[in-house]
């Protein structure tokens, strides 16, 4: 109940388990201890924690900012300045990217390459056409496109995870008879859809990393054939997520 208003809120708003997790990128092979069995995605104006109850029963805090942790807009969103030669002069803008953007985007601009292959992309819009890789500048139309599909299709707040997220919420929470066996069946779609996931996002990553880091030239038939295949999964998310 909340003390304030007198209405009794729901305080999660998603749920995953690792099935879920490893969807959304929330799972290291590195260190498995590191990985929860279970995490909940708070409402946005909740901050949950393991504090004590007596530490603070009921506080509210206008000097501090939760901003981490959930899944809303409001809390998953910042911003990211890019500026210096090569970089176009466009104010702001509303374009999507990722932390994950950053690191490839800059070493693009300072033609350095890495050891490894990454999971972000080169922002080419940001960018002066002399500025990126000629192999970026042929395939132009095909390069944003495939950009776009991988992005929804792998990106944790792209819509494959949105949906995956669903469908976890809606196995957890089931609670009739039959509860075990829907919870069996929904966390099986989704380590399905997540295993095709990870082998069609590696595919899309070497062609990408080839035409941003290696001077290939970007096979435009393959390209195509990803974001359509990228396109397929994502609506498949999308139906285990509403049938669920």
């Amino acid at each position: 109940m909340n003390p304030y208003t007198g209405n009794t809120d729901k305080l999660t708003d998603k749920m995953a388990d690792q099935a879920g997790m490893k969807a959304l990128h929330m799972i290291t092979t590195g260190d498995p201890a590191r990985n929860a069995q279970f995490v909940l995605f708070a409402d946005p104006d909740y901050f949950l924690t393991d504090f004590p109850s007596s530490t603070c029963l009921t506080c509210i805090n206008p000097a501090f900012a939760w901003n981490h942790g959930d899944i809303q807009p409001e809390i998953a969103t910042t911003w990211v300045g890019y500026v210096g030669p090569g970089v176009r002069n466009l104010g702001e803008s509303n374009d999507w990217t990722d932390h994950t953007d950053v690191r490839p985007t800059i070493l693009a601009l300072l033609g350095l390459s890495d050891d490894y292959v990454h999971d972000g992309v080169v922002v080419p819009s940001y960018l002066d056409d002399w500025a990126v890789p000629q192999s970026l500048r042929a395939h132009r139309a095909t390069l944003l496109l495939l950009d776009a599909a991988y992005k929804q299709l792998d990106a944790p707040f792209g819509q494959f995870g949105k949906d995956i997220l669903k469908a976890s919420t809606a196995a957890l929470a089931s609670g009739s008879s039959t509860s075990d066996a829907k919870y069996t069946s929904i966390e099986g779609k989704i380590s399905t859809l997540t295993a095709q996931r990870d082998d069609l996002a590696t595919q899309i990553q070497g062609l990408l990393d080839g035409a941003e880091f290696g001077g290939q030239a970007l096979n435009e038939r393959q390209a195509l054939s990803l974001s359509v295949q990228a396109g397929a999964l994502i609506l498949r998310a999308s139906l285990l997520a509403a049938a669920s």
